[in-house]
C-alpha cells in the first residue's frame, strides 16, 4: 500500500547555512542595501558572465527598472509574449507604454519567433522575451527578425540557464531575475538586472536608489558627513537588503548543484512518463541549457482518459500537488477589459493556460517522490 504524502510543487532549499549568513549583518547593523548585497552583485554577474549585476526587490522593479532606464514610456510599443506571469506586462503599463502581445509555441512556452516579425512598428522600442520555466528564448532568431530593438530579457525563472554556450542574463541589453520562493535560488523575495551596457548600468543603479547621484556606500564611508547626494533622475526605492543579499551569496553558491540535481530528476520524469499519450513532457532544443526552474507538462485532452483540471484534482487526493505553468494574460481581466480580448486571439497562449501542468520538482524531493508522482500520475490512465 502506498503511503499518503505531501509532496508540494516546490520548496526553497534553505538551512543553517543561510541562517548562518544572518549572523553578520543583524550584529553589525548593517541592514539595508550594503556589502553584502555588493559582494552577492559580484557573483552573480561572474556566474552569469555580465559586467553589471544590481539587487533589487523583485525581478518585477528590475524589469521596471530597464525600461525607465531606456526611456521607455508613453506612445511607445513592447513586444511581450502572451503566456507569462502578469508582471511582464504590468512593467510596460507601469511606463505608461502599450504591451504588444505575440502568441507562444505549445512546445517551448515560449515567445513564437515566427510571429514577432507582424507585430513590430516604428512604436516599437523593445522586445521583453520570457526565459519561460528556464527555457531560454531564442534570442538569435529573435535579433534577427528585429534588428536594432533592444532584447530585454525577462529571466524570472533563468537563474544558470544557458543559451548556445552564453548564460541567460548575458543574452540582450539586459536581464531581469527573480529570487522568489519558487525559483532555483531564493532571497525571500528579491530581484537582479544584469547587463554589460555601461551607460544603462549606470542609470540603474541611480534609479533604484531614488535617482540618487551617489550610492549610500559612497556617502556612509566618505569623509565628507555634510554630504548628500544630488538627485537628477525621479527613481525608486527598488533596493534589496543586507539581510537578502547574505542569503543570495549562500543560495548563489548552490545554484549549479540545484540546476544539476533538478536535471537528473527532469531526465527521470521524461523517462518515466514517456509512453503516456496523453502527456507531453518538455523537451530542450539542442544547445540549450535547461535551467529547470519548474518541470511543465501539456495535457492532450483529446487523448487524455479526464480533463487537465480533473487529472489535478485527483492528484491533489493523492497529496501531489501540480499547478497550471502560468497564465495567458490577454485572459486576465485587466487585459480583456482594457485591449478587448478574448482568448481566441492568441490560441497558443489560450492553450497552454488551459492544458499546462506543471508537477513537484525542487531540491527537497527525496527519490521515493519523484517515484511516487509518476506512480499517481501513471494511474491516472
Amino acid at each position: 500500500m502506498i503511503k499518503q504524502r505531501n509532496i508540494v510543487i516546490s520548496h526553497p532549499d534553505t538551512g543553517e547555512e543561510e541562517w548562518e549568513a544572518l549572523r553578520e549583518p543583524l550584529m553589525t547593523g548593517w541592514l539595508t542595501q550594503g556589502p553584502k548585497v555588493e559582494a552577492f552583485e559580484k557573483a552573480f554577474a561572474q556566474r552569469h558572465g555580465v559586467k553589471y549585476a544590481f539587487a533589487t526587490t523583485s525581478c518585477t522593479t528590475a524589469l521596471h527598472l530597464i525600461l525607465t532606464a531606456l526611456g521607455i514610456g508613453p506612445g511607445d510599443e513592447v513586444i511581450v509574449p502572451a503566456f507569462t506571469w502578469v508582471s511582464t506586462a504590468n512593467v510596460v503599463l507601469y511606463c505608461g507604454a502599450t504591451p504588444v502581445f505575440v502568441d507562444v509555441d505549445r512546445i517551448t512556452f515560449n515567445i513564437d519567433v515566427k510571429q514577432i516579425s507582424k507585430k513590430l512598428s516604428n512604436r516599437t522600442k523593445a522586445i521583453l522575451p520570457v526565459h519561460l520555466f528556464g527555457l531560454c528564448a531564442d534570442i538569435d532568431a529573435i535579433a534577427e527578425i528585429a534588428p536594432g530593438i533592444p532584447i530585454i530579457e525577462d529571466a524570472a525563472c533563468a537563474s544558470g540557464s544557458g543559451y548556445k554556450g552564453r548564460s541567460a542574463g548575458s543574452l540582450g541589453i539586459a536581464a531581469a531575475f527573480s529570487f522568489h520562493p519558487r525559483k532555483s535560488i531564493t532571497t525571500g523575495e528579491g530581484g537582479m538586472v544584469t547587463t554589460n551596457n555601461e551607460e544603462l548600468a549606470q542609470k540603474v543603479n541611480s534609479l533604484r536608489n531614488h535617482g540618487a547621484s551617489i550610492s549610500e556606500e559612497e556617502r556612509h564611508q566618505g569623509f565628507e558627513p555634510y554630504r548628500l547626494p544630488d538627485f537628477n533622475l525621479l527613481g525608486f526605492n527598488y533596493r534589496m537588503t543586507d539581510l537578502q543579499g547574505a542569503v543570495g551569496i549562500v543560495q548563489l553558491s548552490k545554484l549549479d548543484g540545484f540546476i544539476e540535481n533538478r536535471q537528473k530528476w527532469a531526465n527521470f520524469y521524461t523517462q518515466e512518463l514517456a509512453d503516456l499519450s496523453w502527456l507531453r513532457t518538455p523537451s530542450v532544443p539542442r544547445g540549450y541549457h535547461h535551467g529547470w526552474q519548474a518541470y511543465v507538462c501539456y495535457i492532450e485532452e483529446s487523448k487524455s482518459p479526464m480533463s487537465r483540471n480533473e487529472i489535478m484534482k485527483t492528484l491533489y487526493t493523492k497529496g501531489i500537488h501540480t499547478r497550471p505553468g502560468t497564465h495567458a494574460v490577454h485572459m486576465l481581466g485587466l487585459y480583456t477589459q482594457k485591449f478587448g480580448f478574448t482568448p481566441d486571439h492568441f490560441p497558443g497562449s489560450r492553450d497552454c493556460d488551459r492544458y499546462s501542468m506543471a508537477i513537484p520538482l525542487h531540491n527537497r524531493m527525496t527519490a521515493e517522490d519523484y517515484e511516487y508522482v509518476v506512480m499517481a500520475i501513471k494511474e491516472v490512465g
